[in-house]
């Protein structure tokens, strides 16, 4: 089970109530600094947002080319660079969820003779509920219980209100309960 998983089932851990301080933002002078110290995590939300290692690659460098090639406006203008690329990468796979569920025609069908490796968390009930749910929905789920942000954190990442962040917890959580709960009715049953 994953960290979210005590706050889904209704328990709460005691970093969601305010125990784990979150770090003031880290000064980054130096872009090569910035990506070598935020990788690890930036990889990990990608991860999370795209549902797949793969496309949460592909996010993180698409997002990171376009900052990099900015970086001074970044470092000067945005008060936390990892926030601002945050709100990137949710930005950018949203633009691409909506790019990509629009029907394209083709004139021949793909090979499908190679299969991609497994994905560790295919099987994994809450990873299944929480692919399934809308990219905002899932964008903020990810950033409360995963990164620990608060809700004006996320409102600011996302660049939304703090009403719209509150909705789309509740909206999430209960469509993960319910999902979770089906899915542990129907393999007992």
């Amino acid at each position: 089970m994953t960290a979210a998983a005590p706050v889904i089932a209704g328990g709460d851990p005691a970093w969601v109530a305010g125990a784990r301080a979150v770090p003031e933002p880290r000064v980054f002078t130096d872009f090569g600094d910035f990506v070598q110290s935020s990788l690890p995590g930036l990889l990990r939300y990608g991860h999370a947002l795209a549902g797949n290692p793969h496309d949460a690659a592909d996010l993180v460098q698409t997002v990171l080319e376009k900052i990099g090639a900015r970086w001074s406006y970044v470092r000067q203008k945005t008060g936390d660079p990892l926030a601002y690329t945050r709100r990137s990468m949710a930005n950018a796979h949203v633009s691409r969820w909506r790019r990509t569920r629009r029907e394209n025609l083709v004139a021949d069908l793909p090979d499908t003779s190679q299969s991609a490796p497994a994905d560790p968390f295919e099987h994994e009930p809450l990873w299944q509920a929480l692919r399934n749910l809308p990219p905002r929905q899932r964008a903020v789920v990810v950033l409360r219980y995963y990164e620990g942000l608060s809700e004006a954190e996320i409102a600011e990442a996302l660049g939304v209100s703090q009403g719209t962040v509150k909705s789309q917890a509740s909206k999430a959580i209960a469509s993960l309960r319910t999902k979770l709960k089906h899915g542990e009715g129907s393999a007992a049953g």
